[in-house]
């Protein structure tokens, strides 16, 4: 395993633009921190920091899902690599000098679940230091409360990178399977939905939506900007009240790894079909 994790770091550390996006993405996450010296022209100026924006435990939640919208940048370097495998015929030599196709996405999933990983750890870090400095709370147990949303970030982020290995090896060509990756966002949220809303209801709509990739994937980290007590506040004011649940329960986790065990399973028989 490390002997095929070693070889794709390589390809990416050779890949220019690879290099590029992987560095975009943790900077980007680094910018979170930027969020602090944002001012709103009352007064003096109030900083959104102030307003409790990175207290504990609410900044667990805010910043793994900010993180996790940044999840394209790699996804364009997991679709490329592997079109690159295709256009560049390494993948078959890769078989010629002896690689099965077994391990061929075994090295890919190595990849992304390092990777995975990496980004997890990093959002942590990050987390935890912003926290430490601008957090209202500095007990023990309010800062790791709610660290359950590292988990479901890296479940998140795994599953959805399975996602693109899946459609790399079933498109072939980056620029297609982003494409799809897209339409597909597309037609989960447009057609999908509103086609199960026509059809049946909407509350049907509401009970079919967590079981599709995209839409279990994005209920693992539901998005934040409602919990924070200043938006409940002003909401309070002009008579609105949100109930909505932003927990994530076993079952979300459950529905996302079957996914993820079926783009896999669906990216080795490929392999396993094809000519290469």
């Amino acid at each position: 395993m490390l002997r095929l994790l070693q070889i794709e770091f390589i390809k990416l550390w050779n890949n220019r633009a690879s290099k590029i996006l992987i560095f975009s993405y943790f900077i980007l996450i680094c910018c979170i921190a930027l969020i602090s010296v944002i001012k709103f022209p009352f007064g003096e100026g109030i900083r959104l920091a102030d307003l409790g924006i990175f207290n504990f435990p609410y900044i667990w939640h805010l910043n793994t899902f900010i993180a996790s919208l940044l999840k394209l940048f790699f996804a364009i370097v997991i679709v490329s690599m592997i079109s690159n495998e295709y256009s560049n015929k390494t993948i078959k030599q890769n078989l010629i000098d002896g690689l099965s196709k077994k391990e061929f996405l075994k090295s890919k999933l190595s990849m992304v679940f390092a990777f995975s990983i990496i980004s997890t750890l990093f959002v942590f870090l990050v987390t935890l230091i912003l926290g430490l400095i601008y957090s209202d709370y500095n007990q023990p147990s309010i800062i790791f409360s709610d660290l359950y949303y590292l988990l479901s970030y890296f479940i998140k982020i795994f599953a959805f990178f399975s996602f693109c290995i899946f459609l790399g090896i079933w498109v072939k060509r980056s620029a297609f399977a982003l494409g799809f990756l897209i339409l597909w966002y597309i037609m989960e949220n447009l057609g999908i939905r509103f086609l199960v809303w026509w059809l049946f209801g909407q509350k049907s709509s509401e009970s079919v939506m967590p079981f599709l990739p995209l839409e279990s994937m994005a209920n693992l980290i539901k998005e934040p900007f409602t919990r924070f007590n200043a938006v409940q506040s002003v909401a309070q004011q002009i008579g609105e009240n949100f109930t909505k649940d932003y927990s994530t329960h076993w079952y979300e986790f459950l529905i996302v790894l079957v996914w993820t065990a079926l783009f896999i399973y669906l990216s080795y028989a490929l392999l396993k079909k094809r000519d290469l």
